[in-house]
């Protein structure tokens, strides 16, 4: 993943969590410490005198005059302190590890930074608050698997013989929980939803993001007319600093809905071009959803981009008429 790029915001966002944990660690230590102090009070005495062990161990070395039978003795002396704190801790039910923060990245100790590299953690940070950021806003919460009724779809075929628009939707539906259970960046195949409006592309695509999101993996969900316009911003340095291409690009799953809405111009073609056949090389996968046809495609982004995209994703065909339309008039008959 590439960390480099993210904006200010982002990185101050990821910094103000790892200081809320560091925080929370310490008051978690100060409190134990405090209960071991209560059951045991001489041992904060033992505490003080090992800390002063510290300091003289450091004073020897610097002195440089005998300084080899000096921490001996100090090694000793520290011996015999921590054999009478640890008694005082079992006595107190506690371990040697109680009196130290309990970090949640023990390898940095919650400071993003190792040796002066940036930690696994703070990465993963960075990475999750992008991802928010460019998700914020996008319903993901509101679309469910289970929300996704039938009842909408006509029941029996308009060209027979033929399946029914609910046979077939409920075939997609199965596919789309099945392709998030068995979710993996490396070996998911790419989907292109194809249909009418108001046929539940975007609501199984979100549901898809949902679950995939719950595993722990990196989705990014955005529409794709929302996305050139941060994509203009940022190339031509407005109002943005982010480089929300790296991210397209490498995240483990992006979901592009409602290809065809945005606004054409060579920007939007070759900048949509690049991600998706970026992310093919990548063997990462990715949704799209549109409207459009095979056909309108080609004549939309090239010849190129159609045969991509006719190669390398499974094509789900939405079947039916605009259940949008049709629950507003369900709703209106009921009153």
């Amino acid at each position: 993943m590439i960390v480099t790029g993210y904006d200010r915001q982002v990185y101050e966002s990821a910094n103000r969590v790892l200081r809320e944990r560091r925080r929370q660690a310490e008051l978690r230590q100060e409190k134990r410490r405090a209960v071991f102090y209560t059951i045991c009070p001489e041992a904060r005495g033992l505490e003080q005198q090992l800390a002063k062990t510290a300091v003289c161990a450091a004073k020897a070395v610097l002195s440089g005059k005998s300084a080899k039978e000096q921490l001996e003795q100090l090694h000793r002396k520290n011996i015999s302190l921590r054999t009478q704190r640890n008694e005082l801790l079992r006595t107190a039910k506690m371990e040697e590890k109680d009196l130290e923060p309990d970090y949640q990245c023990p390898k940095c100790r919650d400071t993003g930074y190792v040796d002066g590299r940036m930690c696994s953690c703070l990465k993963k940070l960075l990475r999750e608050e992008a991802y928010r950021r460019l998700n914020a806003l996008t319903p993901l919460a509101l679309s469910t698997f289970d929300g996704f009724s039938l009842e909408f779809y006509p029941d029996r075929s308009e060209q027979k013989p033929g399946r029914s628009p609910r046979q077939a939707m409920r075939e997609i539906l199965e596919n789309c929980r099945k392709y998030a259970g068995t979710f993996s960046p490396s070996s998911s195949q790419n989907l292109i939803m194809q249909g009418a409006t108001g046929l539940g592309k975007t609501h199984l695509s979100l549901a898809i993001a949902n679950e995939v999101l719950q595993k722990g993996f990196g989705v990014v969900y955005c529409s794709v007319n929302n996305l050139i316009a941060k994509l203009e911003n940022e190339h031509f340095g407005r109002n943005e600093t982010g480089d929300s291409g790296s991210l397209l690009e490498s995240c483990d799953l992006l979901i592009l809905d409602d290809l065809g809405t945005e606004f054409r111009s060579s920007f939007s073609v070759a900048a949509i071009y690049n991600i998706i056949n970026t992310r093919l090389l990548l063997r990462r996968p990715t949704i799209i959803s549109t409207n459009l046809s095979m056909r309108e495609l080609q004549e939309r982004y090239s010849d190129r981009f159609a045969s991509r995209i006719a190669g390398s994703y499974v094509r789900l065909m939405f079947l039916g008429h605009d259940n949008r339309m049709q629950k507003l008039l369900y709703q209106h008959a009921k009153k």
